[in-house]
């Protein structure tokens, strides 16, 4: 069995067919149903809000992996959570509040993440890491789907995984841009655990096939 979370990203599917979507990853193989909520302040785009997120709760089997790409995320975290968020992830760039928003998500029994930027460092999260629960790392500049994957993403993935296993730290790793069957397999050798899928599912010619291609990649045996 792959030991590795796939989540699919809403963002890249076809709105117009947006529960023959949900139901086409419902009915495969992936883990999680990753949910891009963008505000057009710390983006340059706006998605969709809580509203759009609750319809999909009540259709997707599939937990929701919420990442929150807007400015003073404390202000909206338990809207997102009433709506069926089971995981959610903030931008460490968007608050000064993080490690207080951390503990208020482990409260509420959602899985607490934080996310950063491309040019953010890995180290910006040594203060807080500990009390972590997933790290979203961004390969592409957030805003919109489709983008080029950046590969220097590859070794801050290394150097977090490496930090995480000194502390001995059960820390998700989850890598969110651009990520394909291209480079699935390269990022899980450097320490992934969960990768988000956008165009590479949706826009594919058989996105049940695709996500199928995605988990039967196996890590048992990479050298992390």
């Amino acid at each position: 069995m792959s030991n590795f979370r796939l989540a699919p990203s809403i963002l890249a599917a076809d709105f117009g067919r947006l529960n023959e979507e949900i139901q086409m990853v419902n009915s495969s193989k992936a883990d999680w149903l990753h949910v891009d909520v963008m505000d057009g302040v710390f983006v340059p785009n706006i998605s969709f809000g809580q509203m759009l997120v609750s319809t999909m709760n009540k259709s997707c089997t599939k937990p929701l992996d919420v990442h929150l790409m807007i400015v003073e995320p404390e202000k909206y975290v338990d809207s997102f959570i009433d709506c069926g968020a089971k995981s959610i992830s903030f931008h460490i760039e968007a608050t000064n509040h993080a490690h207080k928003l951390i503990h208020h998500l482990k409260e509420k029994g959602v899985i607490a993440g934080v996310a950063i930027n491309p040019q953010t460092t890995a180290e910006s999260l040594y203060d807080i890491l500990e009390d972590l629960d997933m790290v979203c790392l961004m390969s592409v500049n957030p805003g919109f789907g489709g983008q080029k994957f950046i590969y220097r993403t590859l070794e801050k993935t290394r150097k977090l995984r490496a930090e995480a296993n000194a502390r001995n730290l059960d820390l998700l790793i989850e890598i969110d841009g651009g990520v394909g069957l291209h480079n699935a397999e390269s990022l899980l050798k450097a320490g992934a655990d969960v990768l988000v899928a956008g165009s590479s599912v949706f826009k594919s010619e058989d996105p049940i096939a695709t996500i199928a291609k995605f988990k039967a990649l196996e890590i048992n045996n990479f050298d992390l």
